[in-house]
């Protein structure tokens, strides 16, 4: 290594399938910024691998023998914090697990791969890989050579914006772009809306199944409505839809009125649901009747899509670095030229309603 080589961001595995840990460690170890430097069955004999070996990222399981892997997460987090990737096949009703994981302080959630079948294989690597680097450029006291495979653009899923998106009404909506370290943000926005503030969409990185979760748990939090997203439900005020994990969501228009539209597609920007997908379809719908917010995460998603919403007419807000767990696609998309003006978590829901007003 010479002497400005970059260190690799150094995982340890923690998972009490065999099969597993063989996986991720091989799907880890073909990224050449990763080194795996040990695997470990359960709680324990990751603890003593910490103490002889302290890795930058830890992906762990949550169902394990001899102690959970939510249990194992607070006690670390309590006591010798370090990034912790949760990797589950948990789906349903136990994703609320997981939701318990991300309060702990986990820095991300994502899904085992699926065994043998190669084009999934080949996506869980991407989202995997994307998911431990992240974590390693996360801040966990705040809230809480291989080929790259090919970086697609909305192009994969939306024709670019033609310029002619409908003008300005009296009803705006919100559309939000956020990832890693994001769970928590978009929840301390959400829970200081009004009952009747604009309609708002997000899309926030995590697995399928999840989302259904995470919208339930928002609802029983926020004085609005929060759902995840399905095709044909149309923008209320007092209203957020989340988007569904796996399938890209997009914003259509009917005359004056806007639906959401799910669908599947590639990863694009190498994520599905994507922030590029939903940006790029609200500058071609709603143009001036939009105001676009790119929040805490790693990466560019949604870098693009919001410098199209600018070009459309669109008001556009990137989180400020001080409160971003992870500086990242808010700091790609300012530098595209997409960021209006960058605003602390704290202060983002007052200025979104007095843009929305104004």
């Amino acid at each position: 290594m010479t002497p400005f080589a970059r260190r690799r961001i150094r995982v340890l595995v923690v998972d009490d399938s065999a099969v597993v840990r063989q996986t991720l460690a091989s799907l880890l170890s073909s990224d050449p910024e990763l080194e795996v430097i040990g695997t470990a069955a359960d709680p324990f004999a990751a603890a003593a691998s910490i103490g002889r070996n302290r890795p930058d990222v830890i992906t762990l399981d949550v169902e394990m023998p001899r102690m959970d892997g939510v249990t194992f997460l607070r006690k670390l987090m309590s006591q010798n914090p370090i990034p912790v990737v949760m990797c589950s096949s948990l789906v349903g009703e136990d994703t609320e697990t997981l939701t318990q994981a991300l309060q702990a302080g986990a820095v991300d959630v994502i899904c085992k791969p699926q065994m043998g079948v190669k084009g999934f294989l080949e996506e869980s690597r991407t989202i995997l890989c994307d998911a431990v680097k992240a974590a390693a450029h996360a801040r966990i006291g705040k809230i809480a050579p291989r080929p790259v495979s090919e970086k697609l653009s909305a192009d994969a899923v939306l024709a670019p914006p033609s310029g002619r998106a409908m003008s300005k009404t009296t009803e705006t909506l919100i559309a939000i772009g956020v990832s890693t370290g994001g769970t928590e943000a978009v929840r301390a926005l959400l829970e200081a809306m009004p009952a009747d503030c604009p309609p708002i969409v997000v899309v926030q990185h995590m697995p399928e199944h999840f989302t259904a979760a995470f919208a339930r748990r928002l609802d029983g939090l926020c004085r609005i409505t929060v759902r995840e997203a399905q095709s044909g439900v149309r923008m209320l005020r007092g209203h957020a839809l989340i988007a569904p994990g796996n399938r890209h969501t997009l914003l259509t228009r009917s005359g004056a009125t806007y639906c959401v539209e799910v669908r599947d597609g590639p990863l694009v920007s190498r994520h599905r649901p994507s922030v590029d997908v939903l940006f790029r379809s609200v500058a071609c719908n709603a143009g001036r009747n939009a105001i676009g917010v790119i929040m805490t995460g790693m990466g560019d998603d949604g870098a693009r899509g919001l410098l199209e919403m600018r070009q459309a007419g669109a008001r556009t807000l990137g989180q400020d670095e001080s409160s971003c767990v992870v500086y990242g696609m808010p700091r790609e998309a300012k530098k595209l030229g997409a960021v209006e003006d960058e605003v602390p978590l704290s202060q983002l829901p007052a200025t979104l309603l007095r843009l929305a007003a104004g």
